[in-house]
Parts: C-alpha cells; sequence; structure tokens
C-alpha cells in the first residue's frame, strides 16, 4: 500500500504482523525493556522495516537511536518515516537529496468515535466529512482524518523541532482521488511546507488498513533536510 503512496525515490518496507526472530540492538534493547509486549513486537518490527529500507540505498544495518520526543535518529543523508498499527508496520526512507521531509501513518479502517473525532478536528472539517460520508459511506473518513493529522506532525515535527496540535492544520480531503491537502495554521508553515503553507499527500483504504503519506521534495526548497523524523 504504502509505495503507492510515494514517489519511486522512496524505498518502503511493509510487513503484515510480527516475523519471528526478529532481534533489536543492545541500544534499542533499552529503549522497551519496561514495555508490554504489544508495544515490544511492533517497536521491533518497525526498526526491522526502516533497517530493511535502509539497506536498499546501501546502508549496513546499525542501531537506529532515538532522538528528542522519541523520533529515529536517521543516518546523514537520509530522511524517512516508521509507522504501525494492529497487524501492520512499515517504514519509508529516502535521500535527502530527493526529500525534504515525510510522514507516514497507518491505522485500522475502523469509525473514529465521536468524542475523539471531535478533540482532533476543527469545525470546517467535521462539516466537510459530513458531506463526503454521504457519498461514500464505506470509508472511516474520521479515522482517515486522524491518520492524515499524523502524517502531517510527522512530516513537521523533525523540521522545526517542535509540537504541532491537531488544530495546527486544516485538513481538505479528495474522496475520489486518494489525496488530501493540509493548510498549515501555525508560525513556521512556510519553513515546512513552502510559501503557500500547504502539504499534499496520498491515502488508500482496503483490507481493513487505511494508510496516509506526505512527502515534499527537497527542489522545493533551499534548505537541507534534517535527519530525525517522529514515529
Amino acid at each position: 500500500m504504502l509505495a503507492e503512496l510515494l514517489p519511486p525515490s522512496f524505498h518502503t518496507v511493509e510487513v503484515y504482523g510480527d516475523p519471528p526472530g526478529l532481534t533489536l540492538y543492545p541500544e534499542e534493547e533499552a529503549w522497551v525493556t519496561r514495555a508490554v509486549e504489544a508495544r515490544r513486537r511492533e517497536f521491533t518490527t518497525g526498526r526491522y522495516c526502516a533497517r530493511a529500507a535502509l539497506r536498499r540505498f546501501g546502508v549496513a544495518p546499525a542501531a537506529i537511536a532515538k532522538g528528542p520526543g522519541g523520533a529515529p535518529v536517521w543516518p546523514d543523508g537520509v530522511v524517512g518515516s516508521i509507522t504501525h498499527c494492529a497487524g501492520y508496520r512499515a517504514a519509508a526512507v529516502a535521500l535527502t537529496s530527493d526529500i525534504f521531509t515525510v510522514g507516514i501513518d497507518a491505522e485500522p479502517a475502523e469509525p473514529l468515535p465521536d468524542e475523539i473525532l471531535n478533540i482532533i478536528s476543527i469545525p470546517r472539517e467535521r462539516a466537510e466529512l459530513a458531506v463526503i460520508a454521504d457519498a461514500w459511506p464505506g470509508v472511516p473518513w474520521g479515522r482517515l482524518l486522524f491518520s492524515a493529522k499524523e502524517s502531517v506532525y510527522k512530516a513537521w515535527a523533525p523540521v522545526t523541532a517542535s509540537f504541532l496540535d491537531f488544530d495546527g492544520a486544516e485538513i481538505r480531503i479528495d474522496s475520489k482521488a486518494g489525496r488530501f491537502a493540509a493548510r498549515l495554521l501555525v508560525p513556521g508553515a512556510d519553513l515546512v511546507a513552502g510559501p503557500a503553507g500547504e502539504l499534499h499527500g496520498r491515502f488508500a483504504v482496503r483490507d481493513g488498513l487505511l494508510v496516509t503519506a506526505i512527502a515534499r521534495p527537497a527542489r522545493a526548497t533551499h534548505r537541507a533536510a534534517p535527519a530525525l523524523q517522529a514515529c
């Protein structure tokens, strides 16, 4: 699913479930020593996906450190993102010469409770979702909105080293095209999204999953992409 949503300059690896026998480097083991087994499994498989994707760029396997806020620290010259949800883990990596920033997110294709939707959305988004849901009732659009905002955050955080709340971006979904646009509503929007202050992403929904992805090409900016990416 993920490879369909990102430019061909990316290497992506997806795993459905947790293959047996996967291990962590000692540094990584320390971060999940007290984690519950489910968290340990998703973390381990996520790191496996990231290393497998990096190998396709010729990067030798190594520990993927955690930076501020828990973000993976990618090798110099690489930008990437990791995601996981029940039964699915994935990573996407690209060279900073091609991609400025990236964010991916996966969620179960299940309805988002109304109380959560009210927290993560602004009134205009909820009104638009109601219209879309009437035309396309088979998709959990509230959950997709949540996933799109998670992808926005993952594209935002490594560039600005700051938090972006749910009301910091307004999402507009093109249900027919499988695309969405995110207009950033906070200072620093141009740093991440360029003069228009807008990021563009794609989504897919099938097999009980929904996946969103945002990638801003490096050619859209003269700034060097940093190595940190939230997961």
